[in-house]
């Protein structure tokens, strides 16, 4: 962690000073160089034909003598003051450029004795990082190419209560019971939002802002606008092949959102000046790809800043896939979010889709009772166990909800038409279509994971011509219900039976009698991107999770935990991250949704107002404000301390909190579950038997054949396993695609300068 940082103060210190002019050549030297800024990104990554930029200050230069050429063409004129302090910006000298042609742009300034040059890339409405589009995506017949201007519209808040959320609002036929807001920049104004919808990346985006609808001035220049950002999420982790909504809800769609008494958290943080930001590729439910969903976000983002103005900082807020999008972007593409509020918790995608699959193979055994050797059987109890689950139920939901349509790749899913026999724009089916749109999330990830080499191709990849996504986790070495036989739970011969029939998955999720190797490119990839979440960039962020016990619904606790652990692995300290326990299930408290977000506002306010040269991840521990702790929400008798007040600091037994286990936990792993491909050894009798609980020697002997190669060596680490990589981009040098990613160049922290105060600039983010 040390060498990390001072690695990170030095390209703080560097960096700067040997990029002026990077990508496209310094000043000659006969003159004094100007420095150019992009704003609204970096200058590689731009997006829609338009930037906002900037001219850095330079001693003896007066920058409004500065003469600015897009591709030769004079755009001086566009150049205007702002003088916004809030931002603590040197760059007053500001412009909103539009007309960027397709790929390099490259800007000039010239003034006497002195010039500058940048080279910005514009990547149209085309993917920037995420790697070449899919050919068969379908966008809706009224927008063809998934591309079209925003369109505008109008909402309020009434002031009746029984009127919850927005209503639509008539400029020309103002309603008589709008609410009246006070921001928290101290204006007061009548609580009426603009919403535009519009289009990024071949999907849908939405941006909600407090409006005055009878001011002649832009909203970024209206004082209610408190310039600061919130970003809404979606649940689920699904693949799609055509747009969708963006996702506005509390909860991710996993509870009402629309409760009696509690304002929705977007409505709140409109009422206090903020922007309500959420897109359609940021909901894991509609695409659970890291790349795309940072990429989206990144785009809406940049949007944002050259529309409605510069961004103080961001936080995110959502349950489930809305927790994972969070956590994730935020490890790969830090920077993207300045803090993070999480509930029905979750650290990644894939080492919970570990978790499932593991459900998926226990149950086809567990539910059929052919399948059980004679005088085996299994009470719901012992499945449980096994599982390392209260009931039977958590797997049933999980397999049921979860993994059977994400891991499915001939399920019906968004933008896909029935398979039509030998038409690769229909959906696959393994014996008509081989060939067709393939609807697993793995397929959605391709361009992470690569495909699968011809040495292991399937019938079905044969007939395609081509690898199907690989399979970036294992099942070989995992001895199912180890940890249950071993404190007596299950017998020598239940253990034997299930480890011989358990079986693994092949590459069309459907059942094998072998295990489980996965395809090792993928699992060191999945690792790579970010997909499996290793918390080594977390740092970056401040964390609220908010949570409650999980009843059997896919969304344990410990999922909560399994964050909290690897963040204490990879930086030695969980400061940056709060836990608030309740008692209402998956969320704790349905006021919390509120709670955390302006508990979450207050920390970034004060980590805003450090101006010192510390690292920003000192900083977000330092700055914390003293009441924002780790609390539960107690029962009285139950969960509360004698003494102690309803709502305290707290720590809890791991049962109450439902910090429950899994099947690889239950198979002798850690509980930080982030191995899902494990190394390997040779079985002994000493990895099975445990003091009056041992095995004969003709089942150990069966399952030293189940086990050719060995067992799980859970002291090492898993096969390919390792830190996120951040900013990667999934394109090659020549535009095609780059399978596992490669690192984007970096620019230092001076470049996106408009999407975060200076207080939270960090060199980790390029």
């Amino acid at each position: 962690m040390r060498v990390r940082r001072i690695v990170a103060l030095l390209a703080a210190v560097v960096m700067p000073a040997l990029a002026v002019g990077v990508g496209a050549g310094a000043a000659s030297a006969a003159t004094r160089p100007i420095e150019i800024v992009v704003l609204s990104n970096r200058p590689d990554l731009v997006s829609g034909g338009d930037v906002r930029i900037a001219l850095a200050p330079r001693s003896g230069l007066a920058l409004s003598s500065v003469k600015v050429a897009l591709n030769g063409k004079d755009v001086t004129s566009r150049f205007r003051t702002v003088n916004d302090q809030s931002f603590r910006t040197p760059y007053t000298r500001q412009a909103y450029v539009t007309g960027l042609r397709q790929g390099a742009n490259v800007f000039t300034a010239t003034a006497k004795g002195f010039s500058g040059r940048l080279t910005v890339t514009n990547h149209g409405d085309g993917p920037a990082f995420s790697g070449p589009r899919f050919t068969h995506y379908r966008c809706p017949v009224e927008t063809p190419t998934c591309a079209a201007k925003p369109t505008f519209t109008y909402l309020y808040k009434s002031k009746n209560p029984l009127k919850v959320g927005l209503q639509p609002y008539d400029p020309k036929k103002p309603p008589s019971d709008v609410a009246t807001t006070v921001s928290d920049t101290g204006a007061v104004a009548p609580f009426v939002v603009r919403r535009e919808d519009g289009w990024n990346d071949r999907d849908r985006y939405t941006i909600l802002t407090l409006f005055r609808p009878d001011s002649p001035a832009a909203i970024a220049d209206q004082p209610q606008f408190n310039h600061k950002l919130l970003m809404t999420h979606g649940g689920g982790c699904g693949a799609s092949y055509g747009p969708g909504d963006p996702p506005l809800a509390d909860f991710s769609g996993t509870i009402p959102t629309e409760l009696p008494g509690i304002s929705p958290t977007y409505v709140t943080a409109l009422g206090k000046g903020f922007s309500v930001l959420s897109t359609a590729l940021d909901n894991t439910g509609h695409n659970c790809n890291v790349a795309k969903n940072a990429e989206s976000l990144m785009q809406a983002k940049e949007h944002f800043v050259e529309q409605y103005g510069s961004i103080r900082y961001t936080i995110g807020t959502g349950c489930s896939g809305g927790s994972i999008a969070q956590h994730t972007v935020a490890n790969a593409y830090p920077g993207i979010y300045q803090g993070l509020t999480t509930t029905c918790s979750y650290p990644d995608t894939m080492s919970a889709g570990a978790q499932f699959a593991d459900y998926h193979l226990l149950r086809l055994y567990f539910e059929d009772p052919t399948r059980w050797a004679p005088g085996v059987a299994w009470l719901p109890t012992q499945m449980a166990h096994v599982e390392g689950h209260l009931t039977h139920l958590n797997a049933v939901v999980a397999d049921e909800g979860l993994f059977k349509s994400a891991l499915n790749p001939e399920h019906a899913c968004d933008g896909t038409v029935d398979p039509v026999a030998g038409d690769p724009s229909t959906r696959y089916d393994s014996e008509i279509n081989p060939k067709g749109v393939r609807c697993s999330v793995l397929d959605l990830l391709i361009n992470v994971l690569g495909p699968r080499p011809s040495s292991v191709w399937t019938p079905q990849e044969k007939a395609a011509g081509r690898g199907f996504a690989g399979i970036p986790f294992a099942n070989n070495g995992v001895i199912y219900g180890l940890e249950a036989f071993r404190s007596g739970g299950i017998t020598a011969a239940q253990l034997v039976d299930l480890n011989t029939k358990i079986g693994g998955l092949d590459v069309d999720s459907q059942p094998t009698t072998t295990r489980i190797a996965g395809d090792q490119t993928a699992i060191e990839r999945l690792y790579r991107s970010g997909m499996i979440n290793e918390a080594n960039h977390l740092d970056q962020v401040a964390m609220i999770n908010y949570g409650g016990p999980d009843p059997g619904l896919a969304h344990d606790y410990a999922h909560a935990f399994w964050t909290e652990d690897r963040l204490m692995k990879a930086q030695g300290h969980t400061d940056n991250r709060v836990m608030w326990f309740g008692v209402t299930p998956l969320i704790g408290d349905p006021r919390w949704a509120n709670e955390s977000f302006l508990a979450m506002d207050r920390w970034l306010a004060s980590v805003e107002k450090d101006t010192s040269t510390k690292l920003l991840a000192d900083k977000i521990v330092d700055d914390k404000p003293a009441d924002i702790t780790d609390r539960c929400s107690n029962v009285p008798g139950l969960l509360q301390k004698p003494g102690a007040d309803d709502e305290v600091d707290c720590v809890l037994p791991d049962v109450l909190q439902t910090r429950l286990s899994t099947p690889r936990e239950m198979a002798g792993g850690d509980r930080l579950n982030d191995n899902v491909a494990c190394q390997l050894k040779p079985l002994t009798r000493g990895d099975v038997d445990q003091g009056l609980f041992r095995v004969s020697d003709s089942q150990l002997a069966a399952l030293q054949k189940i086990f050719p190669k060995g067992v799980c060596d859970y002291s090492k680490p898993g096969r390919g396993q390792g830190p996120a990589e951040t900013w990667l981009t999934y394109f090659n040098s020549s535009g095609g695609v780059q399978h596992g990613g490669r690192a984007l160049p970096s620019f230092g922290a001076r470049h996106g300068a408009g999407l975060q105060s200076a207080s939270f600039a960090s060199t980790l983010r390029q």
